[in-house]
């Protein structure tokens, strides 16, 4: 039952058996073996694509069921006699693990030292399902699956910057149309290559990428650095740059891209999940969190 469900969710016997450390055959044999027992097929497999029978549709929400009814009984029973333990495996933004993850890690594993943190960054989309994490933090604009819980946790600004030599050889920029003059360094997640400004005159939309776009925030951070334009960073990752004056701020009368950005938690939105992942999850959200001020738990569509 549980190789049927991973099948499904991924759409893709390799890809069930790459995250169950199966080969793909003995994959394709355990949905074999379940179409036999039961006598009658639950998929419809051609080279390209899997689909759900009507029958394997009602026996996987059957499965799910079953499954989700055993891993609350193993979670009661490890709760019960031992502390969080294994590896987490964790995805997470450049931006993020560079400010405010690292402390985040350490404080927890002082209460729970058997468990160990694979940790994977990234400064494009990541698909959390297909990459078999445990918990993924994001600061993305779009929404995730519909198949992830995301807790807020806290908030990010963005900041316009150029080093001070730069603007000594091009000028400083008064208002943003004036950036239509200026090299522009963009980080690219496949979104709209464009930045919003907002005051209280309206809004105003500026083509960006004239002198470089990279998937990479830091690789923008040292183009900035290296006198080559304009930047638009998150603050942690331009913070000590800014207090030592090697970037200055531009701009700064303007709202950016509808104001800062959100950083959430994400995870598998099962009922049920294993006591390492369900302490880390608590423990993240207290950290962030005010006491008094409580952000409601959202399903993201």
């Amino acid at each position: 039952m549980r190789v049927f469900t991973r099948v499904v969710d991924l759409a893709s016997f390799n890809l069930a058996a790459r995250q169950l450390g199966m080969s793909a055959a003995a994959v394709t044999r355990s949905v074999s073996m379940l179409e036999a027992h039961l006598n009658m097929r639950l998929l419809n497999r051609t080279t390209r694509s899997l689909s759900l029978t009507e029958v394997g549709k009602e026996y996987l929400d059957g499965c799910r069921t079953i499954i989700e009814k055993l891993d609350e009984m193993e979670s009661n029973l490890v709760q019960t006699t031992r502390d969080p333990r294994g590896t987490l495996r964790i995805a997470t933004p450049m931006t993020f693990a560079t400010s405010g993850l690292g402390g985040l890690l350490a404080s927890y594993r002082t209460l729970h030292p058997r468990v160990d943190f694979d940790v994977t960054t990234y400064d494009t989309h990541i698909d959390m399902v297909e990459g078999g994490f445990d918990v993924c933090f994001s600061d993305d604009r779009r929404l995730a699956s519909s198949t992830l819980v995301s807790r807020t946790l806290t908030s990010m600004e963005e900041v316009t910057v150029a080093s001070p030599s730069y603007l000594a050889r091009h000028g400083t920029p008064r208002d943003p149309a004036a950036l239509n003059r200026h090299g522009l360094l963009t980080v690219s997640d496949g979104s709209s290559r464009a930045w919003e400004f907002a005051d209280a005159n309206g809004v105003y939309r500026v083509n960006t990428g004239s002198a470089l776009t990279a998937t990479s925030s830091a690789m923008v951070r040292v183009a900035a650095l290296n006198h080559m334009g304009i930047a638009l960073l998150p603050l942690p990752s331009v913070s000590d740059d800014l207090a030592q004056g090697t970037l200055v701020p531009v701009l700064e009368q303007f709202e950016v891209n509808g104001g800062p950005r959100h950083v959430s938690i994400l995870y598998s939105g099962r009922n049920y999940l294993s006591m390492k992942v369900r302490s880390f999850i608590d423990y993240a959200v207290s950290q962030y969190r005010a006491p008094d001020k409580p952000v409601a738990l959202r399903v993201v569509a």
